[in-house]
């Protein structure tokens, strides 16, 4: 991986409709997850993205409450992608209260997981395995306890222990250039789904927002 953070290219996404599964996302004050490293604690959000499924939570998902991307004025002013987070950097925490399975079907235990941002490599069998290259990596809450980025190897290794060092645990990234504060469900087709919202980011002393599509449903086509 140059690093990794899904599978034939689609045009338009399409509102969820009557044959994709129905999920509802809302934004609701709620604490993080006890024992989490308290530098870690100290920056998330004091929202949180709940994702629901009827009445049964499918996951709570805190973002960083500004996450850091690296970026020029102009970049800033002309509109900001995934592409200016660093690798490694911290984007939030997620919570599963029962098994999930992400993008690659791959069986992520319930429980509290840390996100960072990743870039999948586009080499050898990486090559045409998701539409977009941008992922959050998870890796377990109780062994990510530092605020600093982590280096693409150490990430990677950290992630992988989800999977027991199969390959890192992934929630794939859809581009969203939306300026809509508003918080929805939206289907990519083939059963995936992704939760879109804008999150704070913060250049250097430039302040202004991100728009996040995370897949919270679904996995690539075989």
């Amino acid at each position: 991986m140059r690093c990794l953070v899904v599978v034939a290219v689609l045009a338009f996404p399409e509102v969820v409709g009557a044959t994709e599964p129905k999920l509802t996302a809302h934004v609701v004050k709620v604490k993080p997850p006890e024992g989490l490293a308290e530098p870690i604690r100290a920056v998330l959000d004091e929202s949180a993205l709940v994702v629901r499924d009827g009445h049964q939570e499918v996951l709570t998902l805190w973002f960083r409450a500004a996450i850091p991307v690296q970026a020029t004025p102009e970049q800033v002013k002309n509109g900001l992608t995934y592409q200016e987070i660093p690798e490694g950097e911290l984007v939030g925490v997620i919570r599963f209260p029962a098994k999930f399975t992400d993008y690659r079907k791959q069986q992520i235990p319930a429980g509290v997981y840390t996100l960072r941002f990743a870039l999948q490599p586009d080499i050898g069998d990486h090559t045409g395995t998701s539409p977009h290259p941008e992922f959050c990596l998870m890796c377990p809450a109780e062994k990510d306890s530092t605020l600093a980025r982590l280096d693409k190897d150490k990430l990677i290794e950290l992630s992988s222990r989800v999977n027991e060092g199969r390959h890192p645990a992934v929630l794939l990234l859809w581009p969203y250039h939306e300026k809509n504060d508003k918080v929805q469900i939206v289907s990519k087709g083939n059963g995936v789904l992704v939760a879109q919202w804008q999150r704070a980011v913060v250049a250097g002393e430039a302040k202004t927002t991100l728009g996040f599509a995370i897949t919270v449903a679904g996995q690539r086509p075989e």
